[in-house]
């Protein structure tokens, strides 16, 4: 019988609203903003890449047709572009006074957060 393992849901240090660039696929090298994150399956859905589409048949709301939307995307496969040195970079976190935890830009020390 084999030995069923579980992994915990990674945790995303990408944001809503990040702008991110695609590290490897068909999208490699194309920046975007992203859209939603879905850390439970470890997707990310970034604006106008990873285009999809879904041919809907008519009914009595919609009209039918061929629609395209943005697919997901893994979320080891993009990188957060820091608005900072303007560059792809890994994200850590600085503890400011106080207690409070930003996401710190790892390549120029900045913080990436905003407020």
């Amino acid at each position: 019988m084999a030995i069923e393992t579980t992994t915990a849901p990674t945790k995303a240090r990408i944001r809503k609203g990040d702008t991110v660039v695609v590290l490897s696929g068909k999208e490699r090298g194309k920046q975007g903003k992203v859209l939603q994150v879905m850390p439970s399956l470890s997707k990310v859905v970034v604006e106008k890449l990873n285009i999809i589409k879904r041919h809907t048949k008519p009914g009595k709301s919609n009209k039918g047709g061929i629609i395209e939307k943005e697919g997901s995307l893994a979320l080891s496969k993009v990188m957060v572009v820091c608005p900072h040195c303007a560059k792809p970079a890994r994200l850590g976190v600085a503890v400011l006074d106080g207690g409070r935890r930003m996401r710190r830009c790892k390549r120029c020390g900045e913080i990436v957060d905003k407020g």
